[in-house]
């Protein structure tokens, strides 16, 4: 009688789901496509003969690379691996900005007229090297602008006028009121912003720095009429002072723009940062001096290079970059321009001089302007030169 061989052991095989981020998911439920299925008795193989490769299972050539798709996801999500990627992301996001910032100095930004290259002082890159830079605001409007006594043509008078001296760890600020009589050659005693109109920056540059007796070696122009997208794509600025009512091109009744801001802080658009930085005559406070319009614009001014540094910012740096260049009209190359708001931003931001009035005086013309003594003068371009 043959001897009772022992019954084969019985296995049952289940089919395995894939898993959302890789790898195998068995389901044991019953049901579907998961579902367990009784399979036919597998009986055990022979061993190989002698010098035969052994088989090895579809299932397990696939479990190692089962096991790489199910871990890979979580590989990524380790410390050492987001670090280096947030990285890389930061590094580009600041390479696009860079790239967008140079095109667009290159195509759509408007050059100064050639003669001013001819009155300006040499100096080493801005970021390196002590740099004067005379930066200055036309009042010219809009031709269709209503505004009563708007300069439509030519040059325009200049509305701001600010020296920066940046560069090699240089950081000071001097603002020159716009009223204050001096002498212009070949007109005699005017208001300082008429340097502009008679003839442009270049003028305003031989002017002043005669004046003054200092070099100036780089202008930059603030083109208003670009100005207010700048400020949006910032996302706006923030303006802390007193009340405010001034109307822009004739004010809203004539088409144009009027801005009213009450005592306190207000965060603005570039409509009304524009009409801000353009305010002559504050009809809310009509007692305000030239002094006071020149607080207004510095503290605009100063709120622009806060949020250009604030983390909202970065979001923003690339539309940031884009439309920078178009508000600005400037000598300087855009890898120039960058070396300035680079070295800007290393110095932080000093207080804003001005170049405080000792006296009033009338002019032929009947208007009144400011002087400026001959020894408070020096005292105030000693202190921004050493600055």
């Amino acid at each position: 009688m043959a001897p009772e061989r022992d019954e084969p052991p019985q296995y049952n095989r289940y089919r395995a789901r894939r898993r959302l981020f890789g790898g195998a998911e068995e389901d044991l439920g019953g049901s579907g496509r998961g579902s367990a299925e009784p399979q036919r008795p597998r009986s055990p193989r022979a061993p190989a003969p002698a010098g035969e490769p052994k088989r090895v299972s579809r299932l397990r050539r696939r479990a190692p690379l089962r096991a790489r798709r199910s871990g890979g996801w979580r590989r990524w999500l380790r410390p050492r691996r987001i670090l280096p990627s947030l990285i890389g992301l930061v590094f580009a996001w600041l390479l696009l900005s860079l790239v967008l910032f140079l095109l667009s100095s290159h195509f759509n930004r408007t050059s100064l007229p050639s003669n001013v290259a001819s009155v300006l002082d040499s100096a080493g890159n801005p970021l390196t090297s002590a740099n004067n830079i005379l930066v200055l605001g036309s009042d010219r409007r809009q031709k269709n602008s209503r505004e009563p006594g708007a300069e439509t043509t030519g040059f325009g008078r200049s509305d701001t006028i600010m020296l920066i001296r940046t560069g090699g760890g240089h950081s000071a600020r001097l603002s020159i009121p716009r009223d204050t009589v001096i002498e212009i050659p070949g007109h005699g005693l005017e208001k300082i912003n008429a340097a502009h109109a008679y003839g442009g920056p270049a003028e305003s540059v031989s002017v002043i720095k005669n004046w003054l007796g200092i070099p100036i070696n780089h202008v930059v122009e603030v083109n208003f009429e670009n100005f207010p997208a700048l400020i949006d794509a910032m996302g706006g600025v923030t303006y802390t002072g007193g009340c405010i009512v001034s109307n822009l091109d004739g004010g809203s009744a004539d088409g144009g723009f009027t801005l009213r801001l009450s005592a306190g802080t207000h965060h603005l658009d570039g409509k009304q940062a524009l009409a801000l930085a353009r305010t002559r005559e504050n009809l809310c406070q009509r007692n305000e001096t030239d002094i006071q319009r020149e607080e207004h614009q510095q503290a605009l001014f100063n709120d622009m290079k806060a949020q250009l540094l604030s983390p909202s910012s970065f979001l923003r740096l690339p539309w940031i970059a884009w439309d920078a260049p178009p508000a600005i009209i400037s000598d300087m190359s855009g890898t120039e321009l960058l070396a300035m708001f680079a070295a800007l931003a290393i110095t932080g931001t000093p207080p804003t001089h001005v170049l405080a009035p000792t006296g009033q005086t009338r002019l032929p013309s009947g208007e009144e302007g400011l002087t400026i003594s001959e020894e408070a003068r020096r005292a105030d371009v000693a202190r921004f030169m050493s600055g």
